[in-house]
């Protein structure tokens, strides 16, 4: 059976497939409980991993806000100034604290 032509309102249908993904061999027999144990627990270290990071980002970005707020002068209540300010001086160590724990795991 021929297969359809497309045409120009058609997407052509493209999948990506991350490097990470892995290819299932048909001809490689089944995995032993404990093959099956080390990679779930190696995609459970990844998974724990990209999560870490995400905080490590989200901890940079509010450290950049507490500093604008603090440096905002003003237009900003006082106490919110001094919150912003302590803030922005400890996120970056905390990330930094969190960043070499990780390293340490790795």
């Amino acid at each position: 059976m021929p297969l359809p032509r497309a045409n120009n309102d058609t997407k052509p249908d493209l999948r990506l497939v991350s490097a990470e993904a892995e290819v299932y061999d048909l001809m490689r027999p089944a995995q032993t409980a404990s093959e099956r144990v080390r990679r779930l627990q190696a995609e459970a270290r990844a998974l724990a991993l990209e999560q870490v990071e995400a905080l490590d980002a989200a901890l940079a970005t509010a450290a950049a806000l507490a500093r604008e707020i603090a440096d905002g002068g003003d237009a900003y209540p006082v106490g919110a100034r001094d919150m912003a300010a302590r803030l922005a001086d400890d996120l970056p160590k905390r990330a930094d604290s969190l960043r070499a724990v990780v390293n340490r795991t790795r």
